[in-house]
């Protein structure tokens, strides 16, 4: 009888710290949200990897990551946590759900406004987001801290599954007065003599643009550094330089955007995962992200 029984369920209270914990990566922080010493949380973060046999988190120099082992344990407790939140809420007659959502900045301000505007006005569920770019975005929806994440996706990680919602082109923004201006679209070898702004050292849109325009093989002068679409446009519109966007920005500031079909166009995506549960309340935040990013959209 005991060969054929299975090991027995994860216990609800270690999945519960961990879950504290996983979301964020500080043993102090997390020890607080569930009413708990530091010490006793840690203990049974312990054994709850004792009990999986594989470590739930490893140091990153000075942070703490989840393992990939920790990444699956964190999902599945709060997957736990919202089926036991949502039974409990249905018995005592409470059916407000809450849907989780990350998306980059740029995603937020350019794509997503309009579909979260008639969510929240036509649901009682209540949205929570998250700002969260590129692999950040990925992290959460893997852990289970979020439903669902909107942007760039050039990989897609196993275990989650896409929808592609639009394609952008990358453009050339700069002040009205600018040359470039007048065309319709712009010549990478026409950015050659242009001081870019770019993002940070270690961004994708830097990578991207910088080895674009390395390899023209002509000097360049040190760019203009601004993190996040809003303050790039701000600058570019100023005349500090030309930056160089995805399509999907609005042009603000008074700049103006122009394609650069060398560069290609990107895609954005919305992200699940696949073994998630599904509720009504995410179900619908789909369908409203998908319908509102179809529309066409203009540079100008």
């Amino acid at each position: 009888m005991d060969e054929l029984s299975p090991r027995p369920i994860l216990d609800g209270e270690l999945l519960r710290a961990f879950a504290a914990f996983a979301e964020v990566r500080n043993f102090s922080r997390a020890a607080k949200q569930v009413g708990l010493s530091q010490p006793a949380l840690f203990e049974r973060v312990k054994r709850l990897a004792d009990h999986v046999g594989s470590p739930l988190y490893e140091k990153e120099g000075r942070t703490l990551k989840l393992t990939p082992t920790g990444v699956r344990i964190a999902a599945f407790a709060r997957d736990m946590l919202t089926r036991a939140g949502r039974l409990t809420g249905e018995l005592q007659g409470q059916t407000a759900e809450s849907v989780t959502i990350a998306a980059g900045e740029g995603a937020y301000l350019y794509l997503l406004g309009p579909a979260l505007s008639r969510f929240v006005a036509s649901e009682r569920a209540l949205l929570r987001v998250l700002t969260r770019g590129g692999p950040s975005a990925c992290e959460a929806l893997q852990s289970g801290e979020a439903h669902l994440a909107v942007g760039v996706f050039d990989i897609v990680p196993r275990g989650l599954v896409a929808k592609d919602l639009l394609r952008a082109p990358l453009c050339a923004a700069f002040a009205p007065h600018h040359p470039l201006a007048k065309k319709r679209t712009v010549k990478l070898t026409e950015l050659a003599g242009e001081r870019l702004i770019l993002a940070p050292e270690g961004q994708r849109q830097r990578d991207i643009v910088g080895r674009a325009v390395a390899s023209l093989g002509v000097p360049v002068a040190p760019p203009v550094e601004a993190d996040g679409w809003p303050i790039m446009l701000a600058f570019a519109a100023a005349g500090l330089g030309v930056a160089v966007v995805n399509g999907i920005c609005r042009p603000t500031w008074g700049a103006v955007l122009r394609p650069i079909p060398e560069l290609g166009e990107v895609t954005y995506r919305l992200l699940l995962r696949r073994d998630a549960p599904r509720s009504e309340a995410l179900e619908r935040l789909v369908a409203l992200v998908q319908e509102e990013t179809g529309r066409p959209r203009a540079l100008e």
